[in-house]
């Protein structure tokens, strides 16, 4: 009989592996269980070729319950731990609230999206967090499209063929490369299209993938500029509206389609413990 409770909540990259380890080290010893608001661990850098229609969404994704037999899985979003009285507490798909004991916490929240200050972001930006996303995000592009086809005004055309991407890191930077991708492929299809659609990738930093060794980052941006993305650093949105953005160096792009990808920050779960925090992340030792 299991003689402690490990709770792991998350089953991002660290959680998900954190789990199988632990199911094989301490086998029968310990009952693990594992909190996480979906039965699979999701593959994040593959989710833009999900979008452009590359990649099967199940291809990206690996089955908790088949993969980690020895774990307990619990389908809910943590919203509560009491480091005192060693609980988690989470809401479920359905709303229904559930809470467990336990001996060992292994904390793995990962990240959320970074919304900035921006008026109009909250209302009219599309998020790329999730399968969910990945798959609405294609079609809507593919709806943009199809939209632009049959309107006869060239200011509605044009605002459903251009595509603003915020955020020139790895998420934003393979979106805009396999957006227009997929975009052209549409077009070819679209033949009362006014002209190819056209694609946006914004950032305030100086280059494109900042995180990168410089040449890296001037490769990208040759891809980018060799299939018609129109890479504008030093550039972000200043306000965001139902019929475009308005961008810091004071233009003005129509568009319907607002792309997110300005990063990520922890999960504010964790600013509620109380305990020794480094940018958001909990201080720990080796």
């Amino acid at each position: 009989m299991a003689s402690s409770r490990i709770v792991i909540v998350g089953a991002g990259f660290a959680g998900y592996h954190a789990a199988h380890a632990l199911s094989r080290l301490v086998r029968d010893r310990a009952e693990i269980t594992l909190i996480n608001p979906t039965d699979y661990f999701l593959y994040l850098p593959l989710l833009p070729e999900v979008a452009a229609g590359v990649i099967d969404p199940r291809r990206v994704t690996v089955s908790l319950p088949e993969t980690l037999p020895a774990v307990r899985l619990v389908l809910g979003e943590a919203d509560g731990i009491d480091l005192d009285a060693r609980r988690v507490s989470w809401v479920d798909p359905e709303g229904d609230r559930g809470d467990c004991g336990y001996d060992r916490l292994v904390l793995a929240l990962g990240s959320v999206n970074k919304l900035l200050p921006i008026p109009g972001v909250n209302e009219h930006a599309h998020g790329f967090r999730d399968i969910a996303e990945a798959l609405y995000l294609r079609d809507h592009v593919t709806r943009q499209i199809e939209l632009a086809e049959l309107t006869d005004d060239a200011t509605e055309h044009a605002a459903r063929t251009t595509f603003v991407v915020v955020g020139a890191g790895y998420t934003g930077t393979e979106i805009a490369a396999q957006g227009v991708l997929y975009t052209d492929v549409l077009y070819g299809r679209h033949p009362r299209l006014r002209a190819r659609p056209r694609w946006l990738l914004l950032d305030l930093a100086d280059r494109v993938l900042p995180e990168l060794h410089p040449r890296m980052s001037r490769t990208a941006h040759e891809v980018l500029q060799s299939r018609g993305v129109d890479v504008r650093t030093g550039v972000s949105v200043r306000e965001a509206t139902s019929d475009g953005v308005h961008l810091t160096d004071d233009d003005f792009v129509p568009t319907r389609s607002l792309i997110w990808c300005v990063g990520v920050r922890p999960d504010p779960l964790v600013g509620e413990l109380g305990l020794e925090t480094q940018r958001g992340r909990v201080v720990v030792d080796e």
